[in-house]
């Protein structure tokens, strides 16, 4: 053997020796089709909130809304997902704020409809806990527990009010069991055999969802273990994930990602159907509070996030940064 015999043959270096043969070879690439946009819109209001815990997104006015979905849809964006915030005295124990045909998140669908027609997908969230005086997603019974088969009455509801207000996609997010059968029952019913179901298949009872309940001006009293998964368990979404298909269920969600990217990996491996991942509120926040701090490069993280989410086996990542990771890419 030569001097030379001990250097190595394989040189997986030789792949990442400029940006342009780094941009070749790469595995996963993001493209703004595969973003959602996560958007607020609050009632009774003139100008858009900020959100302490979020900087950069706000609670919107209906018209600063038809204004980002716009710019959502010119950048690319694939879709908007819109949650409702009501006016506090129209919050009661039923949430019948959420399926008044006249509610804020119905009149909203039907702003975003008129405003961008079909060129961005328009997806509500179909839960109650914006609506509820309690703040959470179902009625409650005599003993101040969430009724799952109650509940489920009022999702066949918010189904058909969403789906007449002219939604593409009805994202129902209560974890109630059977909420996805419910869904398909209540838009093929109702004349909407169009409408999408993307189901919150694994959705965890997570510490990051903080900033999101002001977001939504959460009324919560206690939390949401009894029906939200415990972040301990990997079968059980898998679990939840056979149910979803074989009740209707277009597409399925992780929500959180980053935390939870082995659950999204495998649920990835599983079906033939699209998966989605949430970026979620906490997710959000501690890029931007790292990045104020400047502990870190604020787009590189963004990116990076996004294509670890990718990479992880997501076909479509709802993110708030959706329109300005569209626009530079």
């Amino acid at each position: 053997m030569t001097k030379y015999g001990s250097f190595p043959g394989a040189r997986p270096r030789r792949l990442r020796t400029t940006p342009a043969m780094r941009r070749m070879v790469a595995e996963h690439r993001l493209h703004p089709a595969d973003l959602i946009l996560p958007a607020f819109v609050r009632e009774g209001i003139s100008e858009p909130v900020p959100i302490s815990a979020m900087p950069g997104v706000v609670q919107h006015t209906r018209d600063t809304l038809r204004k980002a979905a716009v710019e959502a849809a010119e950048a690319g964006v694939a879709g908007i997902m819109l949650f409702g915030v009501p006016e506090d005295a129209k919050k009661d124990a039923a949430g019948t704020a959420g399926t008044d045909p006249d509610g804020i998140l119905q009149v909203a669908i039907r702003d975003v409809r008129d405003e961008v027609g079909d060129d961005l997908v328009i997806m509500s969230d179909l839960c109650l806990d914006e609506y509820t005086d309690h703040g959470h997603c179902g009625v409650l019974d005599a003993d101040g527990r969430v009724d799952n088969d109650a509940t489920l009455e009022r999702y066949a509801e918010m189904a058909q009010v969403q789906a007449d207000a002219g939604v593409h996609v009805v994202g129902p997010s209560g974890m109630m069991d059977g909420q996805v059968g419910v869904t398909r029952d209540a838009l093929d019913q109702t004349g909407h055999e169009d409408v999408s179901i993307l189901a919150y298949t694994a959705k965890y009872s997570s510490a990051f969802y903080g900033p999101f309940r002001e977001a939504v001006g959460s009324s919560l009293q206690g939390d949401r273990k009894t029906y939200q998964q415990d972040p301990a368990n990997l079968r059980e979404s898998l679990r939840e994930l056979a149910l979803d298909l074989e009740e209707g269920a277009d597409m399925v969600m992780v929500k959180p990602a980053l935390p939870y990217l082995d659950v999204l990996a495998k649920i990835a491996d599983e079906v033939d159907v699209p998966v989605a991942a949430y970026q979620i509120s906490g997710e959000y926040a501690m890029v931007e509070a790292a990045a104020e701090k400047g502990w870190i490069d604020r787009d590189k993280a963004i990116l990076e996030t996004l294509t670890g989410i990718k990479r992880a086996g997501a076909n479509m990542i709802l993110t708030y940064w959706a329109t300005e990771v569209a626009r530079g890419l």
